[in-house]
């Protein structure tokens, strides 16, 4: 199956549509702090009385990485126990206010590459508010932002089939300021390229700029609670 949601915590109730659709997209091996830290922000700042949701999903083929030996199982295991704590401390968090509509979807897919899994999930039906697709946004680090605007990874070397991602949908992009990626400012010059177009000779759009949200990784006693329940 190209796209599967396998379980929906918490398990008590049924969650509402959602309006926003917040996915973490990861090989989750094992799932970290910093996969804590990116998802509690996100839905803590989420704003608004319409309800939101989070999908943590696992896909069966990777770009970049060879497979590891723990298993999907284990993988899903794990990321069953990093939901149900992350709701905890949603809930506990007394900010956030429409607590009560967070829900946290666990997922698979075989596609590798965001503008496919983008794709299916829209095309699976699985999120609609009401009847309508709702807008993704995904939860990524400047790494990955990287190369998700890496010609190398589309058809014809191209960034073309990035349009319908960004005609409907928004990347939350996490500062890193570690592991020779540079700091904020060499962060924010990536972004200003492209919104100064200067990536329009291999298919990049400037208004994709607007699109795209930078973040600090600021949350993290937030993520520490939910790691230690």
């Amino acid at each position: 199956m190209s796209f599967q949601i396998l379980r929906t915590v918490p398990t008590n109730r049924i969650p509402p549509n959602p309006h926003t659709l917040y996915v973490l997209d990861s090989s989750f091996n094992p799932p970290t702090l910093s996969h804590l830290q990116i998802a509690f922000d996100a839905l803590h700042s989420h704003t608004g009385s319409t309800p939101c949701r989070l999908l943590l999903l696992l896909a069966t083929q990777n770009a970049d990485k060879a497979p590891k030996p723990t298993t999907f199982e284990q993988r899903l295991a794990m990321m069953t126990l990093m939901a149900e704590n992350l709701v905890q401390s949603l809930s506990r968090t007394s900010a956030q206010s429409n607590e009560d509509n967070i829900a946290v979807d666990i997922g698979v897919t075989k596609y590798p590459f965001f503008v496919d899994k983008s794709a299916v999930i829209s095309s699976s039906g699985l999120y609609l508010f009401p009847e309508m697709p709702v807008e993704q946004v995904h939860l990524v680090g400047f790494d990955t932002l990287i190369r998700v605007l890496d010609p190398k990874y589309y058809p014809s070397h191209t960034l073309a089939p990035l349009d319908e991602l960004f005609t409907h949908h928004r990347l939350r992009v996490v500062y890193r300021t570690d592991d020779g990626w540079g700091g904020r400012q060499e962060q924010d010059a990536y972004l200003h390229g492209l919104r100064e177009g200067k990536m329009e000779a291999e298919g990049g759009k400037r208004e994709w700029a607007e699109k795209i949200t930078f973040v600090e990784g600021t949350n993290k006693e937030g993520a520490r609670r939910a790691q230690q329940k």
